[in-house]
């Protein structure tokens, strides 16, 4: 295989009132959802960006109209059942079950990732088993591997403030090399939206 690279990308079909239900709560589901479309247009931007191959994984069904191409660059498939940690679990399986040395895996939220923080998870999984960017809220925007570790989908409360340190521990009780990326901020509620530039907040909620 010439690219050993892949990024798997989550994203949930952009559906009214099933996306960005935190933030939806205050600004309601109509905002929500565009505001999640315009992130997901962000997200696409940063990755085409990143030089490795990338699937696309959907939360309901593979959307061949949207805005994600399909190409020698890009795949679609369809997350597996159960929780994030079996979704992710077997996202990883598959990508290595089809050749790729070093996976990363990202959702939507994170509007200050961009390409080159990306290409660095990347770079550092060549000394590395493992590499994670958390999030401020306790949880991680990026998770890389150089071989699929079961162990750190396993036992987590998703979605809380313990999951990188969580995944942490079972990375060092295993003995496996790890390295973390800055600590970025995920867009999950309108707290969040503090952190980026006003102007830019303005656009993510323009239909």
């Amino acid at each position: 295989m010439m690219q050993k690279n892949l990024l798997i990308v989550f994203v949930k079909n952009p559906e009214l009132g099933k996306c960005k239900t935190r933030l939806a709560a205050t600004v309601g589901d109509e905002k929500a959802l565009i505001f999640y479309k315009n992130m997901l247009k962000h997200t696409k931007d940063v990755v085409a960006d990143a030089n490795t191959h990338k699937y696309i994984f959907y939360s309901s069904f593979i959307d061949t109209h949207d805005l994600w191409p399909e190409n020698e660059s890009f795949s679609k498939h369809l997350q597996s059942e159960g929780d994030l940690g079996d979704k992710m679990c077997k996202a990883f399986e598959q990508g290595f079950a089809d050749g790729y040395q070093n996976i990363c895996i990202i959702g939507s939220d994170c509007y200050a990732l961009d390409a080159q923080m990306i290409d660095k998870a990347f770079d550092t999984l060549q000394d590395n088993k493992a590499v994670i960017g958390p999030s401020t809220d306790g949880g991680y925007y990026l998770l890389g591997m150089s071989q699929l570790i079961p162990e750190v989908f396993q036992n987590k409360q998703w979605s809380t403030e313990t999951v990188t340190a969580d995944t942490e521990a079972d990375l060092k009780r295993l003995n496996y090399s790890y390295q973390k990326l800055p600590a970025l901020t995920d867009i999950d509620n309108e707290e969040d939206l503090k952190t980026i530039d006003s102007k830019v907040v303005e656009s993510l909620f323009e239909a």
